[in-house]
């Protein structure tokens, strides 16, 4: 590798691979090193001086002046020898004669190459998992890159991630080169690297998908109490305003409807139940129990967190839901154990 080469090398390593100059630098001194080792037997204390600029590399073999027994024979001189060659040394001075590096040879040059790869790898990974790591739980786009059987990889700028494919919304269909929104489910550093796993089907990205899309919420006008989710099918979402001059509901739907048909669309499709929170649980389970209405409430036991919703024929099938998803999610984002009955069925059972 010639000067022109390495300055080349250099700057791309600096500037399209982000990596620090001084771990670069770092890097190519440990492998002149391994390499001058390799290539002499010498258990040597070699100095890297790198010019970044030109491309230039000086190497230097660097001799330590010491009183009595050498311990290193390779890094040091007895004061004796030293002032044969150098006038006025004393014990402690340390004398470089600089080496040159084309007399490593082939084989020790390769070692150094395997240094510094070596390096660039440890850097580049570094770098992926500070960058990360605090990305957890997080809303992020990436570009759709590859595809397996099953998983798809995006593109997340210097990192790729993982998103299994039982991680989409169910019946969503995706395409390669596909801008896409995910969710950040867990960063961690593994053998191969830093992994990245990602989802489109976790609570967490309707959460945040709210809260990007809604303004009033990270301004603090409006709270987010929970949320609970059948992926491709339902979202329960309870929100409530801070201010009495703000409407949590209204917030989220948006003038015309904007705000909430940009999330459904980012969700292909699912349809979303905005519940308004209240302190009162009675009031709150009402509430998580919409579309149905004309519902009475009762907390039948706070400790066991049980509730008992009485209503009527008409809304009782809109109570419990298709497949009973309706009261599974109000029942989830309450955390109470909601029962739904009309007042003929509570009749049946005092006169059993």
């Amino acid at each position: 590798m010639n000067n022109q080469e390495f300055k080349n090398a250099f700057d791309y390593l600096v500037k399209e691979k982000g990596l620090d100059p001084e771990l670069i630098k770092e890097a190519m001194t440990n492998a002149f090193t391994a390499a001058y080792k390799k290539n002499t037997g010498e258990d040597a204390d070699i100095r890297c001086e790198i010019n970044t600029d030109n491309g230039m590399i000086r190497v230097f073999k660097r001799m330590t002046v010491v009183d009595g027994e050498l311990e290193n024979p390779d890094a040091e001189y007895t004061l004796e020898e030293a002032q044969e060659e150098h006038e006025g040394a004393q014990v402690g001075d340390v004398y470089e004669t600089e080496v040159e590096t084309e007399d490593f040879g082939r084989v020790a040059i390769s070692v150094a190459k395997q240094v510094v790869l070596q390096k660039i790898r440890e850097a580049e990974r570094k770098q992926v998992m500070d960058e990360f790591r605090d990305k957890t739980d997080e809303l992020m786009i990436g570009i759709l890159a590859m595809e397996d059987s099953r998983n798809y990889y995006v593109d997340l700028g210097k990192a790729r991630g993982i998103l299994p494919k039982n991680e989409l919304i169910p019946g969503e269909k995706l395409n390669m080169g596909d801008s896409v929104k995910v969710y950040v489910t867990k960063v961690e550093e593994t053998s191969k690297g830093p992994s990245i796993r990602l989802s489109r089907k976790h609570y967490g990205f309707v959460k945040r998908l709210f809260e990007s899309e809604i303004p009033e919420f990270k301004d603090g006008l409006l709270l987010m109490h929970g949320v609970a989710r059948e992926a491709g099918v339902r979202s329960k979402v309870a929100v409530s305003s801070t201010s009495a001059n703000v409407d949590a509901i209204g917030s989220c739907i948006g003038e015309k409807g904007r705000r909430i048909a940009s999330i459904i669309k980012t969700l292909n499709g699912e349809k979303i139940d905005l519940v308004l929170y209240s302190e009162d649980p009675e009031v709150y389970i009402a509430n998580a129990l919409s579309p149905a209405k004309n519902l009475n409430v009762s907390i039948m036991d706070e400790k066991k967190k049980e509730a008992l919703a009485i209503t009527d024929k008409e809304n009782l099938s809109l109570a419990i839901g298709k497949q009973g998803i309706n009261i599974k999610l109000a029942s989830k984002l309450t955390k109470y154990n909601i029962q739904v009955k009309t007042l003929d069925d509570i009749n049946k059972q005092i006169n059993e």
